[in-house]
């Protein structure tokens, strides 16, 4: 198939809602040949556990290329909500059709169209088994399915997403008449770290002429000049906020919340909403940024319209309040009286770019990828550009200061491999793979439950009068009395703890099922171990009062780990837990509000880290009529040197207000106050009392250092008038 056809099936299989027709005439062209060896799963066909989400299971071939066997398949869902909801229970189904429990053959991976009724909107996904063996009594290697990996990775296509990304990926294969694909060469088609590379790249480009423009407006413009050094703004961190504050909404818009009728349900909205703005189809403007999106950011977004519905006149139509601060202006800049004139060809333009694509301004290079708000998992990926995105970039953009932006130019302009990261190693900025991070969450999670579920239960059995009652010689002084230690077994093991954090997903639909059946059968016997089951309550409560403290939190990648690792092991227990205000939404909002804490030297860090938090949370948002606003961080995650314990002379090392009788009282009644009002803020969507109660939470700092002030030099004077009690003692001896 010649480039040009390639790209157009592309666009018609992917740009358009799932027609069966066209998806195989795309996949007999990818593969160049299957046998169309077909059958179809409904009804008493799919398994009890899946049938509330999948409609049917469709085969329409068999493939096999280096003894590896791959299966397509269309999966309908039954509802359009499961497409993004539902994810790891389509995984789980395919891996059940894959690993052969109907009686079939092991099979290694599936090419799947997951469905939803309207068809509209729909993923493309590779599904794959990582086969894990044992050794059976008789000496025989045997798949062990019950906990075997699956692994997917995900374009969401259809008629509101672009195919940029499928295309660029999948084009050398179509292209390939003479040779049929291999399995790992379908799988590196579907690498997500090979289009982040190519995003950011892009986006690396961007943030230098959107810095460029700004300095040449601040050159022309003395009154702008003048209100950016009086503020302390620089044109390096005002594009990087610009650039952060637009990548956001297009996360958001992916929701459906922008451009919603005054009487609709929140999610009924454009997911183009921002370039439907660019195209003056909601208001009209003469500078998009002055005009559009300075008013967008710093009123529609910052500002409580509830009492009118949330309706924004400007734009004719609903926005949601995100409150959090993202949406402030940077610095405090005057936004209103200020005309930062950037040009309307940064955003859009018509430039030819050297991939063949029109246009190269900051809407038009985001229009081309998909952007999905789920951060993706080690078994979960989405083929787009997620919020780790934000991390990945924090790490790059970090080491970029007013000071040193031209160097950086310098060094990227001169190709060498390694220039680029000599500015991160100046300033210690790295990034960790989430393979890592996910490690770690896991391993911290289990170590901390296992340590609060099972207290250290010890107690000692005298066994005789003394140690040489063994042996004779009971009289001989000085013997220690014979104790026999017993430790009690641990209520809850650690292998049990693992089975629920490591695998509780994956056989999540096996006990949900036994759970709502209220017994177990021949096909369904519990796999998470007796303990958890019983202590389920327990083990949720652990959970929901962990506080998690990243001390260099950098852009947040361990505090979104860890959430989501409680969240989903809270989703696991909700079986065994009769409660219906379960929900992986309150299961975050719990966790960030009160579990997770972050400090950094970095204030970008801060900003980036509070970004992903959010996101996290609006991913799993489901009330279309009221949508909460978002809450503030601003006293969880905080920017500070977590390696210093002195500040400004005070000592916040040592609690010795502990022991300070004289001032304890009130050093424990200033921290209540500090911790109520810390709360109450966290919630405040109103920007007066948001006001009002940072001025509380900062008098009362004063207050604690005022009092730390004190006790330490209650202290000193203890201190010095022992020394001087001990001098006069010794004094009185000598003479």
């Amino acid at each position: 198939m010649d480039r040009k056809q390639a790209l157009q099936l592309i666009k018609d299989t992917f740009e358009n809602p799932f027609d069966k027709a066209t998806f195989n005439k795309f996949i007999k062209n990818l593969l160049n040949f299957f046998d169309e060896a077909r059958f179809i799963y409904q009804g008493n066909y799919i398994p009890d556990a899946y049938k509330q989400y999948i409609k049917s299971l469709e085969r329409i071939g068999k493939y096999k290329n280096s003894e590896k066997t791959l299966d397509i398949l269309i999966i309908t869902l039954q509802k359009e909500t499961s497409l993004e909801r539902a994810r790891t229970m389509q995984r789980n189904f395919v891996a059940r059709y894959l690993n052969g429990s109907r009686g079939g053959d092991l099979k290694d991976a599936a090419l799947v169209a997951f469905v939803p009724p309207d068809k509209k909107d729909w993923r493309f996904s590779l599904v794959k088994m990582d086969y894990t063996t044992h050794q059976t009594e008789s000496g025989k290697t045997k798949v062990k399915e019950v906990f075997t990996p699956v692994r997917r990775w995900s374009f969401l296509v259809g008629e509101n997403e672009k195919c940029h990304t499928a295309k660029s990926r999948l084009i050398g294969i179509l292209e390939n008449d003479e040779q049929s694909p291999t399995l790992d060469e379908i799988e590196k088609a579907f690498d997500i770290e090979t289009v982040t590379r190519e995003f950011f790249i892009k986006y690396r480009e961007l943030f230098i002429r959107t810095k460029e423009e700004l300095d040449k407006i601040i050159k022309k413009d003395p009154k702008i000049a003048a209100d950016f050094e009086s503020k302390n703004i620089d044109t390096v961190n005002f594009s990087k906020k610009l650039l952060g504050q637009i990548v956001f909404l297009y996360f958001l818009q992916k929701k459906g919340w922008f451009g919603v009728g005054r009487d609709d349900d929140w999610g009924s909205g454009s997911k183009h909403f921002l370039r439907e703005l660019f195209e003056k189809k909601h208001a009209n403007y003469h500078n998009f940024f002055n005009d559009i999106l300075e008013p967008l950011f710093y009123e529609a977004l910052s500002t409580d319209h509830s009492s009118y519905d949330d309706y924004f006149s400007k734009f004719n139509c609903r926005i949601p309040f995100l409150n959090g601060g993202l949406f402030d202006p940077i610095g405090g800049y005057d936004w209103v009286h200020t005309d930062i004139l950037l040009p309307n060809e940064l955003f859009s333009n018509s430039n030819p770019t050297k991939e063949g694509d029109t246009g190269d301004g900051i809407l038009d290079i985001f229009d081309r990828y998909n952007f999905t708000v789920k951060e993706d998992e080690p078994l979960e990926k989405e083929v787009a550009i997620d919020p780790e995105l934000l991390g990945k970039a924090y790490e790059k953009f970090n080491a970029i200061r007013p000071d040193n932006f031209e160097d950086y130019k310098k060094a990227l302009k001169s190709g060498k491999k390694g220039e680029e990261n000599k500015f991160n190693k100046q300033y210690g900025v790295y990034y960790t793979p989430r393979e890592i991070v996910h490690y770690m969450c896991q391993q911290s999670l289990i170590n901390y439950l296992y340590t609060e579920l099972n207290p250290d239960k010890t107690y000692y059995q005298k066994l005789g009068d003394k140690n040489l009652d063994l042996f004779g010689n009971r009289f001989k002084k000085g013997q220690l009395d014979l104790v026999l230690e017993h430790r009690e077994k641990p209520e809850i093991p650690k292998k049990d703890i693992e089975t629920l954090i490591i695998y509780g997903e994956r056989i999540k639909e096996n006990e949900a099922w036994i759970e709502r059946n209220g017994k177990e059968t021949e096909r369904y016997t519990y796999l998470l171990p007796e303990s958890i089951r019983k202590n389920a309550s327990q083990i949720d409560q652990a959970l929901a009062d962990i506080t998690v403290c990243d001390p260099a939190v950098g852009s947040g990648a361990f505090l979104v780990g860890m959430m989501n690792e409680i969240v989903k092991t809270r989703n696991v227990l909700s079986d065994f837990i009769k409660d219906n205000q379960r929900s992986p939404y309150e299961f975050k909002r719990h966790c960030i509000e009160h579990s997770l804490y972050g400090v950094d030297i970095d204030p970008g860090a801060v900003e980036i880290a509070k970004l992903r938090l959010w996101l996290s949370l609006v991913v799993d948002e489901e009330n279309i009529r009221n949508i909460k606003p978002l809450p503030n961080l601003d006293y969880r995650i905080m920017q500070g040197n977590s390696l210093i314990s002195e500040f400004m002379g005070i000592n916040f090392d040592e609690s010795k207000e502990k022991n300070n009788k004289l001032f304890k009282n009130e050093f424990d009644e200033i921290i209540t106050q500090f911790q109520i009002k810390k709360y109450e803020f966290i919630n405040e969507s109103n920007i007066t009392r948001k006001i009002f109660l940072k001025k509380e939470i900062e008098d009362l700092l004063i207050k604690i250092f005022e009092l730390k002030l004190k006790i330490q030099k209650s202290d000193y004077f203890k201190k010095l008038k022992n020394i001087e009690d001990t001098y006069s003692r010794l004094l009185f001896i000598v003479l």
